[in-house]
């Protein structure tokens, strides 16, 4: 299946954070923070120079926006661009 968002939306592969904590704990699933970071996978259909972000960059976004969807066991978000907080460079 092929998502395109619409307008000023984008399209967000979930990066999930690590279970482990740093002295190697891991954490159970209902102590895992809600993940805040992704992977710009599309655009919506208005031009790009208009969004701050490209496909491929990863960003922090705000913890509950966007709509959550799963597809073939892959977690997205679906996000207003002004829910992107910051551009995340490694």
């Amino acid at each position: 299946m092929q998502l395109e968002p619409l307008g000023d939306r984008l399209l967000v592969k979930v990066i999930e954070e690590e279970s482990r904590t740093a002295s190697g704990i891991i954490l159970p699933e209902t102590a895992k923070e809600k993940p805040q970071r992704g992977e710009v996978i599309a655009l919506g259909d208005v031009d790009e120079e208009d969004f701050p972000v490209q496909v491929g960059d990863h960003v922090l976004y705000a913890k509950y926006s966007g709509t959550e969807i799963r597809i073939d066991g892959v977690d997205y978000l679906i996000l207003d661009v002004n829910d992107v907080l910051a551009r995340i460079k490694d």
